[in-house]
């Protein structure tokens, strides 16, 4: 009996084992993907605007930029620059692009240096988050399913594009996943997780405002936490009723938690709030006036608001299938997720859905993983700003967690079916490196041809100018450059001399015409024109395409290689 159990002990500490080195080789594996693709990458359009304020904020204590967003995420990058002693010229004037630049491009300092200690601290929130998902996955579904979910998680091609960026889309989601977690621990620990509960919510509010609509789900998700931590046999209308008020109390106290996480965040960046509305401040109306009259946070966060609802008020363009087209489809980030979402993971996230909607042992969760996602999907289908699957980075983090319900499932053909396409995702995912922003799958012809169905930060959000660079000189030296590039990076800092052929009649455009990609989507006629009396040559990133522009003979123009038929989807400029 002895032998036997010392023979049992042994197993269960060698699987413990096992365990723990697939959940390092995942993270290691995701670490060293978000690592190398951070130093290769130029700053994306929105980094220096983030970067900027967070030195800002760190260095003169004020509020005054991007007040858009909540301070957090900027805080959190700020403790990464902190490390690369940023200069900045404190009588700097400008707007929050300008101060981007200025930063990083016109104060001494080194933008490679100093955007990759900024990006760390998002790489390493990234990872933990990859342990809470881990951790969520496996109270659902036990060991393996948290491997599974690990595994969708740490092959993400989403996840790992963003999370090795300065922004706040992987930061706010990751938080949100954190506190939901928090509630589901808090239906058997409620006096330990609930105030945990509140800090993270408080801290994905205070990171991004797109998270608000989940608020009152997660507060009523504390409501059934409590009420199924203290239930007991036949309570009764009385017992009944004591519940629901001690969950509305536990609910006003989460609540009062995160409030004052916002606040501390605002504090922490001036200790005397002080704060002066920004010029044209947008007026809200109706429901939206009254929300944020009513919302007990500092008037910047509030001012914040304002101006994200002045943007849902504006017409953007977007980019879908090949077509430009003003305002937004409901239906657009919906069909980016499908397109830029593995398919294996595709499988397991409707599989691990189905599982947690109807096994018994499961469907205690689907209020918990289910429902924040549905609304936040709804929420982000109804704004006015197609720009990218950034907005639901949410999915690939729940759906992660709900894809562990797969592990449930006792049939041996279930398991091998899941570990198969667990291994589709992976292969997939490294196919891509280190190429992760204008990934697509394999039904959409991968990511090399992402850019003639969709654009922005799905493709093309200025990250390959240094690599742009590189291969103009390697392969093109002396050759005359004009250039019409989307991004928040400055050519000629990186030694790019280029023109912009837009600013001179066509015929004087001849030699390489270098465009990014989410300029061709949205061409007008006269680029459209330049496009299509081009020969496309060579591609950067699956990001920006390189022409050969017709050269001058005997005063007309004669194109030297023929036109760029093969992709006529991309130069529509309507």
């Amino acid at each position: 009996m002895r032998r036997a159990a010392r023979a049992g002990e042994g197993l269960r500490r060698h699987r413990r084992w096992l365990f723990a080195l697939v959940v390092v080789v995942l993270l290691a594996e995701m670490a060293v993907a978000m690592v190398t693709t951070a130093v290769k990458q130029t700053p994306t359009i929105d980094e220096p605007v983030y970067v900027g304020t967070a030195v800002v904020y760190v260095q003169q204590h004020s509020l005054r930029y991007n007040p858009e967003h909540p301070p957090l995420g900027k805080l959190l990058i700020a403790s990464g620059t902190a490390f690369a002693d940023p200069h900045l010229d404190r009588a700097f004037v400008g707007d929050q692009t300008e101060l981007g630049r200025h930063l990083l491009y016109e104060s001494g300092n080194d933008p490679w240096r100093l955007m990759l200690w900024a990006r760390l601290p998002v790489i390493v929130l990234t990872l933990l988050f990859g342990l809470v998902v881990l951790a969520f996955a496996r109270d659902l579904a036990g060991p393996v399913g948290g491997l599974v979910a690990l595994g969708l998680y740490a092959f993400s091609p989403d996840i790992i594009a963003h999370g090795s960026l300065a922004t706040l889309d992987v930061p706010a989601a990751g938080f949100l996943l954190t506190s939901v977690w928090l509630l589901w621990r808090a239906r058997r620990r409620p006096g330990r997780c609930l105030p945990l509960a509140g800090g993270a919510l408080g801290a994905a509010v205070a990171t991004k405002m797109s998270v608000l609509p989940a608020v009152p789900v997660l507060l009523l998700l504390v409501v059934l936490s409590v009420c199924h931590a203290r239930r007991t046999h036949n309570p009764g209308p009385r017992g009944r009723m004591r519940l629901l008020l001690l969950g509305v109390a536990a609910a006003s106290l989460v609540a009062l938690v995160s409030t004052a996480v916002v606040w501390a965040t605002y504090l922490a960046v001036d200790p005397q709030l002080r704060w002066a509305g920004p010029e044209n401040l947008p007026v809200t109306h109706g429901l939206r006036a009254l929300v944020v009259d009513r919302l007990p946070f500092p008037e910047p966060y509030r001012d914040g608001m304002r101006i994200q609802f002045g943007f849902e008020n504006m017409a953007w363009g977007g980019f879908l299938f090949g077509r430009h087209y003003h305002g937004s489809l409901w239906y657009y980030l919906p069909t980016a997720l499908l397109i830029k979402t593995p398919l294996g993971m595709l499988v397991l996230w409707l599989t691990g859905v189905v599982a947690t909607v109807t096994v018994p042992r499961l469907r205690s969760a689907a209020p918990y993983v289910l429902v924040p996602t549905v609304v936040l999907l709804a929420a982000a289908m109804t704004g006015s700003r197609d720009l990218g699957v950034r907005y639901a980075l949410f999915m690939p983090m729940f759906l992660a967690v709900a894809a562990a319900g797969v592990a449930v499932f006792r049939r041996r053909s279930a398991h091998i079916a899941s570990a198969a396409l667990i291994l589709f995702v992976a292969v997939s995912s490294l196919r891509t490196y280190p190429y992760y922003l204008p990934y697509s799958n394999e039904a959409f012809g991968g990511p090399a041809r992402s850019h003639l169905r969709l654009h922005d930060s799905n493709v093309d959000w200025g990250q390959d100018l240094g690599r742009l660079a590189t291969r103009l000189r390697q392969r093109y030296p002396d050759e005359k450059i004009w250039l019409v590039y989307k991004g928040s990076g400055v050519p000629s800092f990186y030694g790019i001399d280029a023109s912009d052929p837009r600013k001179v009649p066509p015929s004087e455009v001849h030699g390489l015409l270098v465009v990014s990609d989410s300029s061709i989507a949205k061409a007008d006629d006269r680029l459209a024109m330049l496009i299509n009396t081009s020969a496309r040559i060579d591609e950067v990133g699956h990001s920006i395409t390189i022409y050969r522009r017709a050269t001058r003979v005997h005063g007309t123009l004669e194109a030297k290689w023929p036109q760029r038929a093969e992709v006529p989807d991309t130069r529509s400029p309507t």
